[in-house]
């Protein structure tokens, strides 16, 4: 419904409604905002200060504050088009638009969000949405009641790290795959997408210290959320003409990470009333409770651009915490702190002089805080180019967790780029602070990484066994020839030994590297990849991280005996019993236990695919 003080809709108004309602449904936030109550306001609401839509006619003027360069927060005079009712249940909307000749040139910009709007000299809302690729400077601006509500019904203590919640689109039944975590807020299609139409401002995220490279992990990572990346912005502007406070049209930021490396959200204030900041005039995240550092900053110059126009901000001094998230506004509070952890990476490149080394501070973020350290590794260890196509990395890492736990893996891998150690290091991240188990959160990071300009790719030659007729109890040796490209042909050998107790029939010796190893154990084993519980999840972590892809592995796979019971191995369960336990009855996962004998070593290559030979055991 669309109620409008002159007589009669137009047509326009009617397509404007239902523009919003698709907007609603693909750029707002997943949780309406309920209307703001009398009572919810009462001690808040000051109408020589505020005012409310009611009072708000198309054609009146006003004006709206918001920095757009150097000369600081600036008046740029507005127009109202209409009030627009119920665009969402609860949910009001002011349309106004822009008169003054740099607005005009630059169309709707991605950074005004939260820039105040004041009509007859009181603050009437914030500048919040707006039509892609629109001609003309046409704003959807959220009314100041629904911003002042945000503050008067959340509970303001904060929520930063791991929290309940956002594991239910991932099945922790199956065998972990960091890839997989790693990946899947990438894949999602984010409440904050932008389309076509009418959609949220988009949020810029400034970057400092990060390459190319680093930009493109994280414009991949942040695009489901609303935000772009907008690229290199400079140092902190501390000691730059940043603001020291915060006041109605200046920069709001919120940086998740800090430091050597720098990646910050930007934003505009609202109001300010007390220690309370106002501002964005629409939703961050949208999930309600938050913990994150909000700063100061400083807009150098608006970058027009066909398509969006946008803000280029540098942070500037980090000034209180970020505590309510909501569909309408953010709110924060000044004089606090944000809970954040430190970041250390060292890189050694070849093509590099020394190693440098990064120190940093990232907010705790269960939907952020894996991207961005992806964004600040990734960056950090591509600062000097992209790899060449001939590469190997190493690298090793060390996450402290909450409650004195600690993941510490070290591998290689060699063609793919940081591809792997991504994987690992953002799929850790999402696990932990996203489980269903018991709240984690994110300590420290250490990260290392070595680049060199050679690969360690081989290939299996050749497989022997000196007899391929053994006997219980024997020791059966195997030779293997690994071929690469540099190193030529190398001879391994290995002797399986043979169960005492193994019936007479044909079994086969798999040799391969890391890949195919691990691939044998989802098959055979996959209850020692599975997390049922925050225990069992440290363990599948050190289980899969410990598979080291410079080493060569050789298998004796035996038959099946006994069963597993969900992450419990029964090896020795007499058959009867087994059929028992396997009634149709019972909900537990239960596999027949797979055994086999290996053994492996490490030989400073990738072997990247596998043999089996057969021997046959006689009685």
């Amino acid at each position: 419904m669309v109620r409008n003080a002159a007589a009669g809709v137009s047509m326009l108004r009617v397509w404007m409604l239902l523009t919003m309602g698709a907007w609603v449904l693909v750029g707002g936030s997943s949780a309406p905002a309920a209307a703001p109550a009398a009572e919810a306001l009462a001690g808040v609401w000051d109408a020589g200060r505020y005012i409310g839509l009611d009072e708000i006619r198309a054609g009146m003027e006003g004006h709206c504050l918001t920095e757009y360069g150097p000369g600081g927060v600036e008046r740029f005079a507005l127009e109202v088009v209409d009030v627009v009712r119920d665009i969402e249940p609860g949910r009001d909307a002011i349309l106004v638009k822009g008169l003054d000749e740099r607005f005009i040139h630059t169309g709707p910009v991605a950074g005004c969000s939260g820039s105040p709007v004041y009509i007859e000299g009181r603050l009437a809302g914030a500048l919040a949405f707006a039509w892609t690729l629109s001609k003309d400077p046409l704003y959807g601006a959220t009314p100041i009641a629904e911003m002042l509500w945000v503050g008067a019904s959340g509970s303001g203590k904060g929520v930063g790290g791991a929290v309940a919640g956002g594991f239910e689109v991932l099945d922790w039944r199956e065998p972990i795959d960091l890839g997989r975590f790693a990946r899947w807020r990438v894949a999602a299609d984010g409440p904050g997408r932008v389309g076509r139409g009418l959609s949220r401002l988009v949020v810029p995220v400034m970057t400092s210290g990060l390459s190319e490279a680093g930009c493109r992990e994280l414009e991949a990572a942040l695009r489901p959320f609303g935000m772009a990346v907008v690229g290199g912005s400079g140092a902190q502007a501390e000691a730059a003409g940043a603001s020291a406070r915060f006041k109605p049209g200046s920069c709001l930021m919120v940086p998740l990470v800090s430091g050597d490396i720098s990646i910050s959200v930007q934003g505009t204030v609202t109001e300010v009333v007390g220690d309370t900041v106002y501002g964005f005039g629409h939703g961050f995240l949208g999930y309600g409770d938050v913990d994150l550092p909000i700063a100061t900053g400083r807009v150098h110059t608006v970058v027009s651009n066909l398509e969006r126009s946008f803000k280029l901000a540098s942070v500037g001094r980090t000034i209180g915490a970020l505590r309510q998230d909501a569909a309408s506004a953010v709110v924060g509070r000044m004089g606090v702190e944000a809970g954040t952890f430190p970041l250390t990476i060292t890189v050694h490149r070849f093509n590099d002089v020394a190693p440098r080394r990064y120190e940093c501070r990232v907010a705790r973020n269960r939907m952020l805080t894996a991207a961005v350290v992806r964004a600040a590794v990734s960056g950090a260890a591509l600062r000097m180019g992209d790899l060449p196509p001939e590469h190997s990395v190493a690298y090793r890492a060390s996450i402290g967790l909450a409650g004195d736990r600690r993941v510490k893996f070290a591998n290689v891998s060699t063609g793919s780029a940081l591809s792997e150690a991504m994987a690992e290091v953002g799929g850790i991240i999402e696990m932990v602070m996203n489980n269903p188990y018991e709240i984690l959160d994110v300590e420290s990071v250490d990260f290392e990484v070595t680049v060199t300009p050679r690969t360690m790719v081989s290939r299996i030659w050749s497989v022997e066994v000196a007899d391929t007729q053994v006997r219980p109890g024997q020791r059966v040796p195997v030779e293997v020839i690994v071929e690469s490209v540099l190193a030529g042909k190398r001879r391994h050998r290995f002797e399986m030994a043979v169960p005492e107790n193994l019936k007479p029939g044909k079994y086969g010796i798999l040799v391969c590297g890391a890949y195919g190893y691990e691939d044998f154990l989802r098959k055979n084993a996959p209850h020692r990849l599975v997390a049922q519980s925050i225990e069992g999840l440290m363990t599948a972590l050190n289980d899969l991280l410990n598979i080291e892809r410079s080493r060569l592995y050789c298998i004796l796979m035996l038959p099946a005996g006994g069963v597993t019971v969900e992450t419990q191995e029964l090896p020795d369960l007499p058959a009867t019993k087994a059929l028992v336990m396997q009634s149709p009855g019972r909900t537990l996962t239960m596999l027949p236990y797979r055994q086999w004998v290996q053994d492996s070593r490490d030989i400073g290559a990738v072997v990247l695919d596998r043999s089996v030979v057969e021997i046959t055991v006689e009685k």
